[in-house]
């Protein structure tokens, strides 16, 4: 090969590497084999490590067993869920902007947000529905309600505080359940309070009540039947409303004092000695 040839064909090369140095690449987004069926958005309580804590596991793993044939994942709401009750509002900010990055790479996902005691006050916060008192932040674009299927807390002092539920949030109403164990001082005004009922009290009776009524939404139009759901008999209510459990999304009365000290008590509020002039709620 002559010189000239070789000068040539260099060139040549140089210019095909040249061109595909200019080639955009386009990033991949998700496919519909990476998406989940359903996620599991869940806020932890006080206290409890990061991920989802001993309530939303014990949800999750229910919601698993009666959405049958469903692929369902989780997202631990990433906020500081100390005592001092500080973090609802970067809790609120977390969920909301995970919410619009599946709702861009995962569209066709469904959403199930949850939180429970300091975890609900977050979803309180994404519905909406911000405690008085407490930290908060703007709630979810409404343009993103759509992909927010279903809707559980539990332990939710918005119960007793006199502030909407989530359940009665516009975005989410018929699609979210608001779950208060009678016995818990955080939601439930009254008497035979112990602070057992909020710590120990939701798994599992009302984890798995929210996994029937988060199960029978995802699984809407199904063929596949929902263990333990009945479809509601009664105009406007709750699908998976079962009314021999007790405190399904039921407000209870209010205190007269706001809930202060050690992991959402209410002030002034003792367990052994409740103040019979709060019984039942105002005196």
């Amino acid at each position: 090969m002559t010189t000239k040839a070789r000068l040539a064909g260099a060139g040549a090369a140089a210019l095909v590497i040249a061109a595909q140095q200019w080639i955009p690449v386009a990033v991949p987004r998700a496919s519909a084999a990476d998406c989940a069926d359903a996620e599991v958005v869940f806020a932890r309580g006080t206290d409890e490590p990061k991920g989802i804590g001993k309530v939303g596991s014990a949800f999750v793993d229910s919601l698993r067993e009666q959405a049958v044939g469903m692929n369902i994942a989780t997202y631990g709401v990433d906020y500081d869920a100390g005592k001092l009750q500080l973090g609802s509002g970067d809790g609120a900010k977390d969920a909301i902007k995970h919410i619009k990055s599946m709702a861009e790479s995962c569209p066709d996902t469904k959403i199930v947000l949850g939180g429970y005691s300091q975890g609900a006050d977050v979803v309180n916060i994404v519905a909406g529905n911000p405690i008085v008192g407490i930290a908060w932040g703007p709630a979810l674009p409404s343009a993103f309600a759509g992909n927010v299927a279903a809707v559980a807390t539990f332990g939710n002092v918005a119960n007793r505080s006199g502030t909407k539920l989530p359940s009665q949030s516009a975005m989410f109403t018929g699609k979210a359940i608001d779950l208060c164990n009678p016995t818990d001082p955080i939601c439930h005004a009254g008497e035979g309070n112990a602070w057992s009922g909020h710590t120990d009290g939701y798994v599992p009776v009302y984890t798995t009540q929210a996994a029937v009524f988060v199960a029978s939404t995802l699984m809407a139009g199904s063929s596949v039947a929902v263990p333990g759901f009945t479809p509601p008999t009664v105009p406007g209510q709750l699908p998976g409303y079962d009314p021999t459990l007790p405190g399904y999304g039921t407000p209870t009365p209010v205190y007269a004092s706001q809930p202060q000290g050690s992991d959402h008590m209410p002030p002034g509020y003792v367990p052994s000695a409740p103040d019979p002039s709060f019984v039942g709620g105002l005196p």
